[in-house]
């Protein structure tokens, strides 16, 4: 697959595999790295040949965030280089958050700034135990990009994500499972092998079902009730009609796995 500087994009079987690989910097987020997130995450989208996506980070700790070092040296132009690395962020997380194939993100440690807001984008997210998490922008003056202002009204509730956005609480891997944050924690030796199989899982199921499926919980929020099931009649309804459906309900009747394309 292509060939990065800051991240690394592989493949096996149907599952690509996404890493920070700056680990050294603590896999912060320079303009490079942003912009290549967000190539990796459109030749993900794309390539038809992968049906899940896996997001992580190569070293101790997951992204710690915004370089600021990257955009430091010379304040007059800082405004304008964080705007770009933002920019270019929000499209990695827009093709990820869209694109049909589920997205899981291992969290292999600290997640901070946008990393923290990387992290929680995740349809799913399993995390080392030695994993911690934590917004971190207003202890630099900044506020939250990378739609965490997004997801985490929605998943911890807004008295919760403002104490989170405010005060920087810092919260463990435990911690972030029992605020709703994230989906599983395990034994940080166990993390990849965890997140690739339950990858290699997804990438075996019905893609188009998952992707229909996405798209009506993201948008529940913005529906009414009856717009809300008018999308979901016709969606399975679609789904019914689909090869994915046809071969679903005929391998329950006729009780073995069913084998989707």
């Amino acid at each position: 697959m292509k060939k990065f500087e800051t991240i690394t994009l592989s493949k096996t079987d149907k599952v690509a595999t996404i890493t920070f690989n700056r680990p050294n910097s603590a896999n912060g987020i320079n303009p490079t790295l942003a912009k290549e997130f967000a190539d990796a995450a459109l030749i993900c989208d794309q390539d038809p040949t992968i049906r899940c996506v896996l997001l992580t980070g190569n070293g101790k700790m997951f992204c710690a965030g915004g370089d600021l070092k990257a955009v430091g040296g010379e304040p007059e132009k800082a405004a304008g280089k964080i705007k770009g690395m933002a920019d270019d962020l929000h499209r990695a997380t827009s093709t990820l958050a869209r694109m049909e194939k589920p997205f899981i993100v291992a969290v292999n440690g600290m997640a901070a700034g946008a990393g923290f807001s990387i992290a929680i984008t995740g349809d799913f997210v399993i995390a080392a135990e030695s994993a911690k998490f934590t917004m971190a922008y207003t202890a630099a003056g900044l506020s939250p990009d990378g739609s965490s202002t997004y997801y985490l009204p929605r998943l911890v509730g807004i008295r919760k994500a403002m104490d989170l956005a405010i005060t920087n609480r810092r919260l463990t891997a435990k911690e972030a499972e029992e605020w709703g944050l994230i989906n599983q924690v395990v034994a940080a030796d166990e993390l990849q092998a965890t997140a690739m199989k339950l990858a290699q899982k997804l990438a075996s199921g019905p893609t188009d079902a998952f992707a229909i499926t996405k798209k009506l919980l993201l948008c529940s929020f913005d529906n009414s009730l009856e717009t809300q099931m008018e999308l979901e009649g016709r969606a399975i309804s679609a789904r019914a009609g689909s090869t994915n459906g046809k071969e679903g309900v005929l391998a329950f009747l006729e009780k073995r796995k069913p084998n989707f394309s």
